[in-house]
């Protein structure tokens, strides 16, 4: 229990004798229990209502499963990852040649950039089950990066109307089908 006072013995003082009357003195004493106990009740309160850190998430626009999309083979540009995480890409129904992870964001801002493909080319990137997750992910960080160079050239040309062109990006994540994993496998 909080508080209690304690009565001292005061001791006599030398010298002259007054008529005052003495005063106790009371003794203070503070139990620090039940304060360490809300103390913790407040600390966990506010551990498990707090957002420590806020997961990063890469945002993606997923459509449909089942959509199938009409695509010109000279619009679009394959990205494979094979099971031993090599890099191969392809545009439309060529051979797929090989590519090194730093060399993909000039793949794509060569490819993008080209006066016929502005705004047309389709990038899809298709890996294979085994491959790594964290190859995929620095696929697409290095596209995301290129970005920044195509979208920095299109809006520096001007439509119909004297606006600066805005970047369409056209993309998509696809699994890769047995036809495509045979010709990676063979390289």
């Amino acid at each position: 229990m909080a508080g209690g006072g304690q009565l001292k013995i005061e001791r006599q003082k030398r010298g002259k004798a007054s008529n005052r009357k003495k005063m106790k003195r009371v003794g203070f004493h503070l139990d620090m229990t039940p304060l360490v106990d809300i103390t913790f009740l407040l600390l966990t309160f506010f551990m498990f209502t707090t957002t420590m850190a806020t997961p990063q998430v890469m945002e993606m626009s997923i459509p449909p499963e089942k959509t199938e999309v009409e695509v010109g083979e000279s619009m679009l540009l394959t990205i494979f990852v094979r099971n031993d995480n090599k890099i191969f890409y392809a545009r439309g129904q060529e051979d797929p040649t090989e590519i090194e992870l730093k060399q993909i964001k000039g793949l794509a801002e060569r490819e993008n950039l080209k006066p016929d493909m502005v705004n047309k080319l389709i990038t899809a990137l298709k890996p294979s089950e085994d491959a790594s997750y964290g190859v995929v992910v620095s696929i697409l960080d290095e596209l995301n990066l290129a970005e920044i160079a195509i979208t920095a050239e299109i809006v520096k040309q001007v439509d119909e109307n004297g606006n600066p062109k805005e970047r369409e990006r056209r993309f998509t994540i696809a699994p890769i089908n047995e036809e495509e994993n045979a010709k990676i496998e063979g390289l």
